[in-house]
């Protein structure tokens, strides 16, 4: 194995059962299930089945897992599906009735989209989408990372004990859903941090003291390899579309500069796989570096192939419904100069975006010095984002299988081909906008950091001083406070308050758990005080158990 291509596609939806439908809330996760993970099952098994098997790497995340897999989603994702199907057939009839036989057309190709996902979902897979990614993973087809819990963001979170928390959790929800421990583990937006003297953010609040490098966390666990950004490897700004998505509002809220986070040492090349320089010992943790070139090509919805004139139009679409007729025409036009969808052209075109990003990959790989092409992806932006992107994906993937100068693999069998002969001693750093964690920590989020740090100090200690007291009620109060705190430290909050994409929906979605937290605290401490729990106080726990479930396996104690 000397030339490899190396596919990442990162699932995730943040937890959104029973906390609002639209425009934010559930449907994110039932538009992302019909239009990427569905999809996106169906391309990997039509290639297994074919003997072509696609090799691609898939991160689900714990936390999406948990949702898929919650007998809330599989009702209300049949009921959801159901209301697209019928709201397809209402457009018909508008269309008809106006005369508009092309976009009649449109709505009824609507109509068997959906009618399929209804039958996917329940008759091909038994109304089990994790169980459709562990039996393709058992068969050799594709192989499934974790991520942490909830996609907490690790270099900034205050305690140990939370980073402890948030991968542990990873670790057994993983084994749980997918019957083995994962090899790989994505951090949270590639943000990582080394081994270092770290210091709270917030002026005044904690000491600084040494810190563990997240690979260490990793090691500890079994983790053999993560994912970064180039620019920790080469040095200079990330390759990112930060800019292109949020410009000057992005800009603004650059509170963090990067430069003190980029990489200091030689300059390394993106394609090849570097062990982590171990703190001591032999190295046990590896890291493949996200290709910048075909990273762009496919993240871009200005110059890459996302925002091609031919494909579906994702921000125009017609109420009630919410069905998209149009085509990008110009991806810088404005809505009312989009044109009416011609779905032959857009195949057209995504066999000619395969074609070309199959060329890019083999003349990249055949520079010298290159060995692996790693490329990871949001998986929603294949069919939800760009809905054409699961038909471009299979059509490189058949294209690949046809080049025998490229071989597909996954990063595990990456690593036992061959291993890593490089140390590397990585910088901080992640590859959001600036490099750093600017797009997480800034002036708009700070008062979000005081919570968690606030919550997390609360939970180490609560930990601590129920340790003596061993009993059912207990157990309980500290199971669901700690489910409260990986609620809160999702950086999908502080993403969407700096996007200004679901400001307020994030704004809310933080309190809430905050203040679930708190209320929780304030009855496990009523009740390590008075060795009782009142009846009110039994209602609180129980509500709050019903409202955000997920982690069954979860155990307070990771968090000391």
């Amino acid at each position: 194995m000397d030339k490899a291509l190396v596919l990442i596609l990162h699932a995730h939806i943040p937890y959104v059962l029973g906390h609002g439908a639209w425009p934010h809330g559930e449907d994110w996760l039932y538009e992302s299930a019909a239009e990427s993970y569905l999809p996106l099952l169906r391309v990997f098994t039509e290639l297994a089945d074919s003997d072509r098997l696609p090799k691609v790497t898939i991160v689900i995340t714990p936390i999406l897992a948990e949702q898929l897999c919650d007998a809330r989603f599989r009702e209300q994702f049949k009921e959801y599906l159901s209301s697209k199907k019928n709201a397809a057939q209402e457009d018909e009839s508008r269309f008809v009735a106006e005369r508009d036989m092309h976009m009649a057309g449109l709505a009824r190709t609507w109509q068997d989209y959906y009618a399929g996902l209804i039958r996917e979902f329940t008759e091909v897979r038994g109304e089990d989408v994790v169980g459709a990614f562990r039996s393709l993973e058992q068969r050799g087809a594709i192989e499934v990372m974790t991520c942490a819990a909830t996609h907490g963001y690790l270099p900034l979170l205050g305690e140990d004990g939370s980073v402890n928390a948030q991968i542990k959790v990873a670790m057994e929800t993983h084994k749980r859903r997918f019957g083995v421990a994962p090899r790989g583990l994505w951090l949270p937006e590639c943000a990582y941090q080394p081994r270092q003297e770290w210091t709270y953010p917030i002026e005044g609040w904690g000491e600084p003291r040494l810190r563990r490098g997240l690979d260490e966390f990793l090691a500890d666990e079994g983790i053999r390899y993560f994912v970064v950004d180039s620019h920790l490897v080469q040095g200079g700004e990330p390759v990112t579309t930060y800019h292109r998505r949020f410009g000057e509002v992005a800009d603004e809220r650059a509170g963090i500069a990067a430069a003190g986070h980029r990489y200091q040492g030689p300059m390394r090349s993106p394609y090849d796989v570097y062990y982590v320089e171990p703190h001591e010992g032999e190295p046990r943790v590896a890291f493949f570096t996200r290709d910048p070139k075909t990273g762009i090509q496919v993240w871009s919805g200005t110059s890459g192939y996302p925002g091609d004139g031919n494909y579906l139009e994702f921000h125009k679409r017609r109420f009630p419904g919410g069905h998209r007729y149009w085509r990008i025409t110009d991806c810088k036009g404005s809505l009312d100069e989009k044109l009416p969808y011609v779905p032959e052209e857009a195949q057209a075109t995504v066999r000619s975006h395969a074609a070309h990003f199959i060329g890019l990959i083999d003349e990249t790989l055949r520079q010298p010095g290159v060995s692996v092409v790693t490329a990871p992806y949001d998986a929603e932006l294949f069919g939800h984002w760009w809905f054409e992107g699961p038909h471009w994906l299979k059509e490189v993937l058949q294209l690949a299988h046809d080049r025998p100068e490229i071989e597909l693999i996954t990063p595990t069998q990456l690593l036992e081909a061959r291993r890593p002969v490089d140390v590397v001693r990585l910088p901080e750093g992640s590859w959001g906008l600036g490099g750093a964690h600017a797009v997480w920590f800034n002036s708009d989020t700070r008062w979000t950091w005081l919570r968690i740090y606030d919550a997390e100090m609360k939970m180490k200690e609560l930990v601590r001083d129920a340790s003596a007291r061993e009993d059912g009620d207990m157990e309980a109060l500290l199971k669901q406070t700690a489910r409260e705190l990986l609620l809160l430290e999702s950086s999908d909050w502080q993403f969407n308050i700096t996007t200004w994409s679901a400001r307020d929906y994030a704004e809310r979605r933080l309190e809430e758990h905050y203040s679930a937290f708190q209320e929780l605290h304030r009855v496990a401490r009523d009740y390590l005080e008075t060795g009782a729990l009142s009846g009110k106080d039994a209602d609180t726990l129980k509500s709050f158990e019903e409202k955000d479930n997920p982690f069954e396996i979860v155990k307070p104690e990771w968090w000391l």
